[in-house]
């Protein structure tokens, strides 16, 4: 290829996409192969997912979750030191993609670098090498690398005229005199049973604390790989500790919450073109509540010792359709504000009501990362969408403060033309007198006693109520839902509002 032809293609990789296209159309037919030539080297060059397009003809798995994947490691591949934890449910390509075609494209793209792979088994690392060994056998002539003679072995070996390499191990194995630019720990523990035993967790802990940690090249970085199995699990001691400098690709099977790192909404499947919403249901029927919660949605909760239980939910849950029939008396917006701190995690939006019979339904979950003017507007716009009759607000953090912010709210709307001509609802300011466990588990009683009905599936909440063990804080959403089925609960209330409405709004709904 002359100096010319090799300048140009130095000018044709830097244009854009459509820039390309138009030098492509315009160029003669052996130029045209050259280009051809250019394009794929490119497509090589540019991530793992591309790679593996090109390398497998299409075959290759590809999906908005994978494309997270890749850019992680493009970073990694471009210079940047990151931890990067990985949470994904079964057969959803992580392992493929993060412990297989990603080092490959790594060590195509740094050839003089040293990989090394981690599992629960030395046997399941040991695969992933050999994997990336045969792929560097088949494909190493496009990728620009080859292995070193006599160094092929599927738990370490090396490339020809470099120090780079790669070597695998189990989790708790030695990895003594062996270095890594980039460290690749994938399913750390095999399955629930090793989840539940205290001995294999902590012997898990310290491998990681002294055992990979300490094989890092100083700019060398880490990813780590697996399906969540219980709370005390590597990711989950991880998040413990603060995960300070840490990339979170936490993605459950069905998004959880309007934050979904890839803009899912709120019950999304994760892949939808191989495991849509029904092959989902079906999985989460086939292993349980527990083996849901924590293998698919990545999000292990205690199911017992706690205040609330699972059955408790799920068995009194009811559909929107079966809940037509049902004539309410009373409909509240329950809301904890989080103390109105900037560093607050969410404002607790719950919407509930209640029948003649007393039977309480929750409606609806609102929460969410909010500053005051967004999180006021929100409740006001649920409090219209269920014909509210009132807001309640615990008073012990700013809830003078709170009851302004929904006036102020309420107005706005009543300006917009949006309140549908309802009359603000009351607002009922309330005073934890008593500490959260004892808020909580009359709540919890009525649940049990299968008074109160989801209707439909609330998982941001659902996850609150479970993992809530007294002692520890109790966060917004749970708070919200505690004082509005209290005030729903209090009879009292229920027959005029707790003071008597001036304005007879709840007339004709009892």
């Amino acid at each position: 290829m002359s100096s010319q032809i090799e300048q140009a293609l130095e000018r044709y990789r830097t244009l854009p996409a459509d820039q390309r296209a138009t030098v492509v159309q315009a160029a003669d037919p052996e130029m045209r192969k050259v280009l051809a030539w250019a394009e794929k080297k490119m497509a090589l060059e540019r991530s793992p997912g591309s790679m593996a397009a090109v390398l497998t003809g299409g075959r290759e798995w590809q999906a908005r979750h994978l494309d997270l994947i890749d850019k992680a490691f493009i970073r990694i591949a471009n210079g940047e030191r990151m931890r990067v934890l990985l949470n994904m449910p079964p057969r959803h390509g992580k392992s493929a993609r993060a412990a297989r075609w990603a080092p490959l494209w790594y060590l195509s793209r740094h050839p003089d670098h040293r990989v090394m792979i981690a599992s629960y088994a030395a046997k399941l690392a040991e695969g992933h090498g050999r994997w990336i060994r045969d792929g560097i056998k088949e494909f190493g002539p496009q990728l620009g690398i080859e292995l070193r003679y006599g160094s092929m072995a599927a738990n370490r070996f090396d490339l020809a005229g470099t120090p780079g390499g790669l070597v695998t191990a189990g989790v708790g194995g030695s990895l003594t005199g062996m270095g890594a630019n980039v460290a690749i720990v994938d399913d750390p523990l095999k399955d629930a049973k090793e989840a539940d035993s205290p001995v294999k967790l902590a012997n898990l802990w310290d491998w990681w604390q002294q055992v990979i940690n300490t094989r890092m090249e100083p700019n060398g970085s880490i990813v780590v790989i697996q399906t969540r199995w219980s709370e005390n699990d590597l990711a989950g001691r991880i998040l413990q500790s603060g995960a300070e400098g840490w990339t979170i690709l936490d993605l459950p099977a069905l998004a959880l919450t309007d934050t979904d790192p890839l803009g899912r909404e709120i019950g999304e499947p994760l892949w939808p073109e191989r495991f849509r919403r029904k092959h989902l249901d079906r999985f989460k029927k086939d292993v349980g509540e527990r083996g849901w919660w924590a293998l698919y949605q990545q999000q292990p909760r205690p199911l017992e010792g706690g205040v609330w239980q699972w059955p408790w939910i799920t068995e009194n849950r009811i559909t929107a359709q079966a809940f037509r029939g049902v004539d309410l008396t009373r409909t509240l917006v329950g809301i904890d504000t989080a103390g109105g701190r900037e560093d607050s995690d969410e404002v607790g939006i719950i919407g509930a009501g209640r029948d003649k019979e007393g039977e309480m339904y929750l409606l609806a979950d609102r929460s969410g990362k909010m500053g005051a003017a967004e999180w006021g507007r929100a409740a006001c716009l649920l409090a219209i969408d269920l014909q509210a009759d009132a807001f309640v607000v615990e008073s012990n953090f700013g809830g003078d403060m709170a009851a302004q912010i929904i006036r102020q709210a309420w107005a706005e709307l009543e300006r917009e033309g949006r309140t549908e001509g309802l009359l603000m609802p009351r607002i009922i300011e309330v005073t934890a007198k008593v500490g959260k466990r004892l808020r909580a588990e009359p709540v919890a009683q009525l649940y049990e006693n299968g008074h109160v009905h989801h209707v439909g599936e609330f998982p941001g909440l659902e996850i609150q109520y479970i993992s809530w063990l007294p002692g520890m804080d109790s966060p917004d959403r749970l708070d919200a839902a505690v004082h509005v089925i209290t005030e729903l609960a209090n009879e009292a209330a229920a027959a005029v509002g707790t003071t008597q409405y001036a304005d007879r709004r709840l007339s004709g709904r009892r």
